[in-house]
Parts: structure tokens; sequence; C-alpha cells
């Protein structure tokens, strides 16, 4: 079983920043993709942006240029630098990894932290 501990999240003013983080533990062959997901009250969770093993990166159109996603392999952490922050980058923020070994790949969620930015 594999536990994804996420921190950072809070309150925050429109043009601030937060950075988030989300630590992997447990049993762990193999981490291929790390990311982190949104879902804002209301909406469907959507993705925000992705990072593989050999550190590609992908990221939503809404956040490109304003957030910037990276990875610890050695500490199995994914972090979410967030700048420039806006009203409608409300939502709770979900860690998402893909563990894989020899014989397949598992799909796990973290608990959430909520992001609000707001004046």
């Amino acid at each position: 079983q594999v536990q994804l501990v996420e921190s950072g999240g809070g309150l925050v003013q429109p043009g601030g920043s937060l950075r988030l983080s989300c630590a992997a533990s447990g049993s762990i062959f193999s981490i291929d993709i790390m990311g982190w997901f949104r879902q804002a009250p209301g909406k469907q969770r959507e993705l925000v942006a992705t990072i593989t093993s050999g550190k590609f990166t992908n990221y939503a159109d809404s956040v490109k240029g304003r957030f910037t996603i990276s990875r610890d392999n050695a500490k199995n952490t994914v972090y979410l630098q967030m700048n420039s922050l806006k009203p409608e980058d409300t939502a709770v923020y979900y860690c998402n990894v893909v563990v894989t070994t020899p014989l397949r790949a598992t799909n796990y969620w973290g608990q959430g932290t909520q992001v609000t930015v707001s004046s």
C-alpha cells in the first residue's frame, strides 16, 4: 500500500504564491507519473500539471507560465510552485501518482489540500 501526504495549501491574496508538496511512502517499487489535479466547487476535477520520472512536464493552459511542477525522485515527492495566483485558482488540489511494478501500474490519490485565493 502507498500513502500520499500533501501539504502547503492555504489562503493567499491574488497575485500571491503558494508551494504544494506531496510525499509518497509505503510499498513503492517505482513511481512513473506524478501530478496535481484540482476541483473547484460545482466543477469536475481537472488536470493541473504532470511530471514523468524523466522530468518531462505537462501543464493545463490555464496555469502555463504561472505554475511549476517538480519532483525529487530520491524523496518520492512532487511539488507545485504556484505564482501569480488568481481567484479562479481556488480549489481543492489533489496529488496523484502512478506507482509501477514489473507486473502492473496503480494510481493513488492524496487527500486533497484547499487553496483559496481571495482578497
